[in-house]
């Protein structure tokens, strides 16, 4: 397909800036099967949902991965580098898009604090290098919740500094693994409230881990898309949550995924006749119109940007021409967009 048939005009003044408070009340547009769009709110989900569902989540962490530091030089000074890290290669080497990029060569130093530097092991095309640290590990982690900010997308405006209160609101109810460096979005909208609400319902959750990179921010640079290379993200799914998932399919229960990252990792754990396996490793799935889901039935998803893969897999979930009218309902009724946005829920396409 080409990718000119993802995209969509989206008045700036949509685009939201802060989440809604509290995190339950932005406002939920169902997308039942059939041409009906219904304009709720997030807090009605569990009212949305049937007592036999499974709400799948993904229990990634975001960890504040931009970080600002000075080319190292023999009298102390260097031009000022910013570094986002995105990929784990190792304990200790992580794959980053620097700015300028162009300052950097290979074996080049960068201090980001008294004892906190990174060597630039190689320099790639588009602004990325790769950087070992000093440290590593869970000592890694906790430097740069020292030194570190958390990693926005661009279209949400902030000071360089950041603001102190994304450190709590980019971050989910279900995080409990350090890793990515975007948030599960669909998921910034639980609450304690709504989980028991959802509970209440006799509806089950369980967890699987998809940490989340920059690459889902970046551009789809081709006409066609056939051509595009997708990112790879390290994604876990246990055998307890497989099981889960198995035994409620099997009783005729809906497999709801909490956002197109736990989606993602579903559809890669699950082979052609729906059954789950327990899944360890990469996974560059890249879901367009025409794909046949195996696993996931309802999709809860924030707003996504025009010609981005995760509208295309919107897109491939409950057909182009319905997330198109959806989009185009959104934007005449004011929803918010994007990470801080609104959400929608999603009924699989027949």
């Amino acid at each position: 397909m080409q990718v000119s048939d993802f995209d969509f005009d989206l008045p700036p003044e949509l685009i939201a800036q802060t989440p809604a408070s509290p995190r339950d009340s932005a406002r939920l547009l169902y997308v039942p099967n059939g041409d009906e769009l219904i304009d709720r709110s997030v807090r009605d989900l569990p009212g949305l949902l049937r007592p036999d569902d499974l709400l799948v989540v993904n229990d990634t962490r975001v960890i504040p991965a931009r970080l600002t530091g000075n080319k190292r030089r023999p009298d102390g000074t260097g031009a000022k580098i910013e570094a986002t890290l995105h990929k784990a290669d190792s304990l200790d080497t992580w794959r980053a898009f620097a700015r300028p990029a162009k300052k950097l060569n290979p074996g080049d130093i960068i201090n980001f604090a008294e004892t906190f530097f990174a060597e630039v092991l190689e320099k790639h095309d588009g602004g990325e290098v790769v950087l070992k640290f000093n440290i590593g590990g869970s000592v890694l982690m906790g430097t740069l919740h020292d030194h570190g900010i958390m990693p926005l997308p661009p279209y949400i405006k902030r000071q360089r500094e950041g603001m102190a209160s994304d450190v709590d609101d980019y971050q989910t109810l279900f995080a409990e693994r350090d890793g990515a460096v975007a948030a599960p979005t669909a998921s910034l909208h639980f609450t304690p409230d709504l989980l028991s609400a959802i509970e209440a319902r006799g509806i089950q959750t369980t967890r699987l881990t998809l940490h989340v990179g920059a690459g889902t921010f970046l551009p789809v640079k081709v006409e066609d898309t056939d051509d595009h290379i997708m990112h790879s993200e390290w994604g876990e799914l246990s055998q307890s949550s497989a099981d889960t998932i198995n035994q409620t399919r099997r009783a005729g229960g809906r497999i709801i995924a909490a956002g197109t990252t736990a989606l993602r990792l579903l559809e890669s754990a699950a082979t052609d006749d729906g059954v789950v396996h327990p899944f360890v490793g990469e996974t560059d799935i890249f879901i367009t119109p025409g794909y046949r889901f195996r696993c996931a039935d309802v999709l809860l998803s924030n707003f996504h940007l025009p010609c981005s893969t995760l509208f295309m897999l919107v897109s491939a979930f409950a057909g182009l021409e319905r997330i198109q009218a959806a989009y185009a309902h959104a934007m005449k009724t004011g929803y918010r967009f994007y990470s801080y946005g609104d959400a929608t829920l999603l009924e699989r396409a027949e």
